[in-house]
């Protein structure tokens, strides 16, 4: 079963405008307008290339892999259980004893600040270091993402230049009216393909590549008050308490019931 919405979505809007446009009685044939690939397609390249720095843009394609294959991140009630297990350990063994963990933690992020509360670290220190962390890859999603918003706002205005210059070469065939007809039709091309490419495209991968950051981010500020508990010395309940504000009410519903479950085994 196909999950990834990226795919799905692109789909879905191509079936559109292509069955909308023969309901319409418009012939596809009319979309093979390589003038209006030219000016829609890399005209709206040029002008992300003038507006973006290369060190920005030369990350244009790994943008694509996340958005069309949604990386992996750790499930936030798994989370919440491995932080109720180093919390039982330090409180029975300290902080030192973390060390034999630290190797099988996955999360880059995660590993670096468990490392940090282990050498002893002043908490504010610790806090301090980590939301920066935060704050320097916020900034990294938020360039990425603001190439797509950019070419979404840059490829509808291309679309009607496009026509313009349709309009002006259809102009030049005012003795033939059907050749007339027909270049008044292809000078629209462009305009469609600049609304499409905006509105189906590169707008809402930009929306979803912002959305993917916020949960990333989320992810990574339940990991900071985590780690700041352990420093501290919480309790499991308490750890528990105090990350599962992160979850949804449903997420803490069926988290509930699962640890229902697991004391009725016990």
């Amino acid at each position: 079963m196909m999950k990834n919405s990226t795919i799905i979505g692109i789909i879905l809007g191509l079936v559109a405008v292509l069955v909308g446009m023969t309901l319409k009685g418009a012939a596809l044939s009319n979309l093979l307008n390589p003038a209006a690939y030219m000016i829609i397609v890399l005209g709206t390249i040029a002008s992300v290339m003038i507006a973006f720095p290369m060190s920005e843009l030369s990350k244009v394609g790994k943008l694509f892999k996340i958005a069309f294959k949604e990386q992996p991140l750790m499930p936030r009630e798994e989370l919440i259980e491995s932080f109720m297990e180093w919390a039982s350990i330090t409180r029975r063994e300290g902080l030192l004893a973390l060390e034999a963990k630290v190797e099988d933690i996955e999360d880059t992020f995660l590993r670096n600040g468990m490392r940090m509360i282990i050498d002893g670290n002043d908490q504010d220190f610790v806090r301090d270091v980590l939301l920066e962390d935060i704050s320097a890859t916020e900034d990294r999603h938020k360039a990425g993402a603001l190439i797509f918003t950019q070419a979404g706002t840059y490829a509808p205005t291309l679309g009607v230049l496009g026509a313009v210059v349709g309009l002006i070469g259809a102009l030049g065939h005012m003795d033939d009216m059907e050749t007339l007809a027909h270049s008044i039709a292809g000078a629209f091309i462009a305009t469609l393909l600049g609304i499409f490419t905006g509105y189906v495209l590169w707008h809402p991968l930009a929306n979803k590549l912002k959305r993917l950051s916020k949960k990333e981010v989320q992810l990574r500020l339940m990991m900071v008050e985590g780690l700041l508990s352990i420093q501290s010395g919480v309790s499991t309940i308490a750890i528990n308490q105090k990350l599962s504000v992160f979850l949804t009410p449903t997420e803490r519903a069926a988290m509930r019931e699962k640890e229902a479950g697991a004391g009725e085994k016990a």
